[in-house]
């Protein structure tokens, strides 16, 4: 027995040494774990938040022919005045195949019929001769005070119909919120949009908690009205924050329903439109950007590709079958772009506030505004399609976003939406000597600023060209 346990003792000395003699070969033969990788200087990751699901073709039809704004023009009024419009891009049935796709015929609670604006007005354009649902439109004419076209629909109303009619009962909302936006809305040029600031006036108008309007502002708004360029609805299926400084965490349909905050008369219709934009918003994942319609050089879209990688990748994420977007919000002292939409509106305390104590802070699907000091570094897919760059759309081609030097102080467009430069990636523009014209682009006013994001300067021509033309891939 001695000799056994002896014997035992030995093998299981033997055992030991190689269980570790084997524990040290796979030490180094198995990979190691792999770091997190290294976030790039002055940028912060933005955390996902839970989104609730839709069906999608639901969401499409309620999208073009849904009551959303359920106060508006009368039908008959509409039609006299502005005249049908047959080319039904949409496929819509009804009333709504014979009007603008920027718009929609719905009934009013009272049962008139009435045509209101609708989301496409802002997120859908034209581009070479079609329409693209999701891409921000560029070409709006914000330039004038709405409120006194107003004024002037509820005479025509009110001559033709009676102050006391259904007509006027269907049509108050709306234009009551048309005169109290109008003014708080005029943009210095065309092409820019002030829907941020539009959010804020109509909840200086709401009730925090059933929203039921006022006529007189609740809250001290800023006077200054900030530009933005609408950003691609196609891009969303990778952010995990809505508007340029990351501040719509949570829900996201919540943010969108909040369009009804137009004409809405209470929470409990709200609550009604927001039973449908899960389905807005299941919709809006689906879509994808339109293909660059050129001919693209391969042997110049591969070394661009090398380049992006080595300069874009780490902020802007990467493309193709193993696509990955970091979600990184950018300092404002790293990116150097105009600050003012960072620290306006979505940064507004008084209006921050107001939306996390209302009816679309509150459970269930309650969305939150937590404004950034900085700007997200968008995903870049369909980026051909979507000048004028940078948030405020003061930059008018790719070229001149990866050549900061060259970007002109005042610059005008032709608004003709086929009217593209396919070398530099963007909209023809001609430069001019000063501004001073709601057609001239003036990047010395506040907010329009086009400085900032000059991570391209140090390209030569060369390398910039093949950039280009792979950013024209996506």
């Amino acid at each position: 027995m001695k000799s056994l346990n002896h014997k035992l003792s030995g093998l299981t000395t033997i055992s030991l040494i190689a269980a570790v003699l084997l524990l040290l070969t796979c030490r180094n033969e198995m990979p190691a774990v792999p770091e997190e990788p290294e976030l790039p200087i002055g940028t912060t990751p933005i955390p996902a938040s839970p989104q609730r699901t839709g069906d999608p073709q639901a969401g499409y039809d309620y999208l073009v022919a849904g009551n959303y704004i359920r106060s508006g023009i009368p039908y008959s009024v509409f039609v006299n005045t502005f005249g049908k419009d047959t080319k039904n891009e949409l496929g819509r049935s009804g009333d709504n195949a014979e009007i603008n796709y920027e718009f929609t015929a719905v009934d009013a609670p009272n049962g008139v019929r009435v045509v209101a604006p609708n989301c496409l007005q802002c997120h859908a354009q034209y581009l070479n001769g079609q329409l693209v649902v999701g891409l921000g439109n560029s070409t709006y004419d914000f330039t004038t005070d709405q409120s006194q076209n107003a004024a002037l629909l509820e005479t025509v109303i009110k001559a033709f119909y009676g102050s006391t009619s259904p007509q006027w009962e269907a049509a108050k909302n709306f234009t009551r919120a048309v005169k109290a936006t109008g003014p708080y809305l005029i943009t210095k040029v065309r092409g820019v949009n002030p829907a941020d600031k539009l959010a804020a006036v109509l909840a200086a108008h709401r009730d925090v908690s059933d929203l039921s309007w006022y006529d007189e502002s609740q809250m001290s708004l800023p006077a200054e009205v900030v530009p933005s360029d609408v950003p691609a609805w196609w891009l969303l299926k990778k952010k995990n924050a809505m508007f340029y400084n990351a501040a719509g965490r949570k829900d996201f349909a919540r943010f969108m329903m909040a369009s009804n905050l137009l004409t809405v008369s209470d929470s409990t219709e709200a609550r009604d439109v927001d039973n449908h934009f899960n389905d807005v918003l299941a919709y809006i994942l689906t879509l994808q950007p339109p293909a660059y319609p050129g001919a693209l050089d391969q042997a110049q879209v591969e070394k661009g590709r090398v380049i992006f990688k080595e300069n874009c990748e780490s902020c802007h994420g990467t493309y193709g079958a193993e696509a990955a977007y970091p979600n990184l919000l950018v300092s404002l002292d790293r990116v150097g772009t105009d600050p003012q939409l960072a620290q306006a509106n979505f940064a507004y305390p008084e209006f921050v506030d107001w939306y996390n104590r209302s009816w679309f802070s509150k459970n269930p699907n309650a969305a939150r505004l937590e404004p950034g000091e900085g700007y997200i570094a968008p995903p870049l897919d369909g980026i051909w399609a979507t000048a004028p760059y940078l948030h405020n759309g003061s930059v008018p081609t790719l070229e001149d976003l990866l050549n900061s030097t060259a970007r002109p102080k005042y610059w005008k467009r032709s608004f003709d939406t086929s009217d593209y430069d396919q070398t530099k990636a963007g909209w023809n523009y001609s430069v001019e000597t000063s501004g001073g014209s709601t057609s001239v682009y003036d990047t010395t006013l506040p907010g329009y600023g086009n400085q900032g994001h000059t991570f391209g300067d140090f390209l030569n021509d060369t390398d910039r060209a093949a950039l280009i033309e792979y950013l024209k891939s996506l």
